[in-house]
């Protein structure tokens, strides 16, 4: 156990729950809820790091596997609700798999290369581009798109971690951009229209538009000090929509100012350094590019909910870590 990251992570969560205190109107229950399922993770995370990296990598690919086999059943027989099929109602539980797959994947991706000379060769990316789509398009058929490009790029900066050539890096960017056509007739009604209200969502200012505008209403009206804690008009008023998860991060700005969010962002940079210098100390390929890419990973995680708050992203439902 890593001491100054787990205090980092706490000091996040405290922050967070002081913010969400707010943004859920001063709610205890719900707090609570909160509070236990931190705890919950917290209790996770601390049991997982005394897991020796020989047993991680021995289960790596059963939980891939597992992780496939229930994004299938997903499609079978999943609940359906809001117009996707993306939950798996086990009777005691009630999950979504596709949340499993953002850890196995790069898992997965890590345990292969564990046993192989680095970089990767030519041959074996086509190894690793199944490991990493497979998943991706299972999940993208219920369909979550925001979750099929999380899992896409954790695996993705996987094995970039792993040393992959410039030149292959440059065709694969070439590729993803040509593919952006396709993307856009794959894509369902509502998520093209979440592209559409990202660049000009005052064309729906009470519609489709209305979430971002609100969002940087609150972001601007916070200012450099912000309005002070509970006192976040657009919070409070009920303007803001999903104030506790999506668009907490303009709750923040909102109530606590550019400092505010600027102290959370230091915060979040000392979690990521933090869990890089862990991973360069490690021994192992497997532990190496694992805990690599989980600290980027938060990185992006931060870099998407930031970005689709301030408008230059388009609302894709990326929570903050340790805070939504």
């Amino acid at each position: 156990m890593d001491f100054p990251l787990l205090v980092t992570i706490l000091t996040i969560c405290a922050y967070g729950l002081i913010v969400l205190y707010s943004a859920l109107e001063e709610n205890n229950s719900l707090l609570l809820r909160q509070g236990v399922r931190l705890g919950v993770a917290l209790g996770a995370f601390i049991v997982v790091s005394q897991i020796p990296p020989r047993l991680l990598r021995l289960w790596t690919p059963w939980v891939f596997c597992g992780g496939v086999a229930l994004l299938v059943m997903v499609m079978v027989s999943g609940d359906v609700g809001g117009g996707a099929q993306r939950w798996l109602d086990l009777g005691v539980v009630r999950f979504q798999p596709s949340e499993i797959m953002k850890l196995a994947v790069p898992m997965m991706v890590a345990w292969f290369m564990h046993e192989r000379t680095l970089p990767p060769k030519f041959s074996q990316l086509f190894v690793l581009m199944f490991i990493v789509f497979l998943p991706a398009v299972l999940i993208a058929r219920q369909p979550d798109l925001g979750t099929a490009l999380l899992v896409v790029a954790a695996g993705g900066i996987t094995i970039l971690l792993a040393g992959v050539s410039l030149r292959v890096i440059a065709i694969a960017g070439v590729l993803a951009v040509g593919s952006l056509p396709a993307l856009w007739h794959f894509m369902h009604d509502y998520q093209r229209a979440r592209v559409m209200t990202f660049l000009n969502p005052e064309s729906d200012p009470l519609g489709a538009g209305y979430n971002i505008i609100q969002s940087k209403i609150a972001l601007g009206s916070g200012g450099l000090f912000g309005k002070g804690w509970l006192n976040g008009t657009q919070a409070h008023l009920e303007f803001l929509p999903e104030r506790s998860t999506d668009f907490v991060f303009a709750v923040m700005g909102e109530e606590f100012g550019l400092l505010g969010l600027l102290l959370l962002l230091v915060l979040y940079l000392a979690l990521i350094g933090r869990g890089l210098f862990i991973a360069l100390q490690a021994q192992e390929t497997f532990t190496r590019l694992l805990a690599g890419t989980l600290s980027l990973t938060f990185f992006f995680y931060v870099f998407v909910n930031a970005g689709m708050v301030c408008g230059l992203l388009p609302i894709v439902g990326v929570p903050l870590p340790f805070v939504s």
